[in-house]
């Protein structure tokens, strides 16, 4: 088996762990995150880094870097205090510019649809993330506003991949990019929007988050 898929299964397995974990009432599972959480972003990276296939991939870089910054995110997101939770969503923002930046340098020569069913999707969901996140702390109703707008661009960015690039690689690329705004919409509806939210949606939020990484990380692989 190669050392590629062996790490594959690892972050597999690790991400089913942190999930569960997540959304466990014990303080003890939440505790044992320490160990899960900071290692999903490295092992999928070490998985796409030793990835044979993707040596020659032009998505290659760009994808490594954006794993980096959300490796930095998932750090960061561990603290509960409003400067962790910026500087974890700034992170995470930096990784996405990663993902845009490598989703651009191939983009297709003329525009292909899906950034305007992206942008209203934004405009529908994002403004009551951002109020609610601004009756918190108004730091955090910019922080939401800002990061969400990025989001939204990697998904857009996605959708203009050039068409000459293998098909399984842009149709990855565009779930794996989408699911990670699903996941940040259930973050933030929890988080901003809800008052007693249940803790099963802590799970949902990891499971959206580690399948998107994931999906990005294997239509890197597959460019």
């Amino acid at each position: 088996m190669l050392t590629s898929t062996k790490l594959k299964l690892a972050y597999a397995g690790l991400a089913i762990a942190d999930s569960l974990l997540s959304g466990s009432a014990n303080p003890n599972a939440h505790r044992a995150r320490a160990l899960t959480k900071p290692l999903l972003m490295p092992t999928l990276a070490a998985s796409l880094a030793t990835n044979p296939n993707a040596a020659k991939s032009p998505l290659r870089t760009s994808t490594l870097i954006a794993q980096a910054g959300g490796w930095g995110g998932d750090v960061l997101l561990m603290g509960h205090s409003t400067q962790t939770f910026a500087a974890g969503s700034g992170s995470f923002a930096l990784g996405h510019a990663a993902y845009i930046t490598g989703f651009r340098r191939n983009r297709a020569a003329t525009p292909q649809p899906g950034p305007k069913a992206v942008a209203a999707l934004w405009a529908v969901t994002a403004p009551g993330m951002i109020v609610g996140a601004a009756k918190q702390d108004k730091t955090l109703g910019a922080t939401i506003a800002g990061y969400s707008a990025v989001l939204a661009s990697t998904v857009a960015a996605a959708t203009q991949l050039d068409p000459a690039m293998p098909k399984a690689a842009r149709r990855l690329s565009i779930l794996g990019a989408t699911l990670f705004m699903i996941s940040d919409g259930i973050l933030g509806t929890r988080k901003f929007l809800l008052k007693n939210p249940p803790p099963q949606l802590e799970t949902a939020v990891m499971a959206t988050y580690t399948g998107a990484q994931f999906l990005l990380s294997e239509g890197a692989a597959r460019a």
